[in-house]
């Protein structure tokens, strides 16, 4: 299979920089899918899970809002965060979940209901990736 070059910056660290076979990113308008020799694009992502391939090996994380520019041969994630599974906190993960939720149900400006939609989906997003690790998926 035709790989290309990845590179996912996030604000603490570089999570990863190597090869890649496929990648799947959350997109603002829904998943998308990336592989060698893409149409060159920049797109908004958002908190979600982040899927890609090496040496026919698939491995799962969790990245935050940011941008991901694609070429034909190189694909940079930036983003406020990157986590692979097992870095992931199960139950504060919940505890941020319950928080969000709770915010969102109080009368809030609308920057802080914004905040806690966001905060809301990257809790999601981890607990979604952690349990699926434990159950038995990488």
């Amino acid at each position: 299979m035709n790989t290309f070059k990845l590179q996912v910056v996030a604000l603490d660290k570089l999570f990863y920089d190597g090869v890649c076979e496929a990648l799947t990113i959350p997109a603002v308008d829904g998943e998308k899918g990336v592989l060698a020799g893409h149409e060159p694009v920049v797109m908004a992502i958002t908190a979600g899970e982040m899927r890609y391939t090496v040496e026919g090996k698939e491995h799962d994380a969790v990245v935050g809002c940011g941008f991901a520019e694609i070429t034909n041969d190189k694909v940079i994630v930036i983003t406020d965060f990157a986590q692979k599974p097992e870095e992931i906190d199960i139950e504060r993960a919940e505890r941020a979940k319950v928080r969000a939720e709770e915010r969102l149900r109080e009368k809030e400006s609308q920057i802080e209901f914004a905040r806690s939609q966001a905060e809301l989906a990257r809790a999601m997003a981890r607990l979604k990736v952690a349990k699926r690790k434990r159950n038995g998926r990488s």
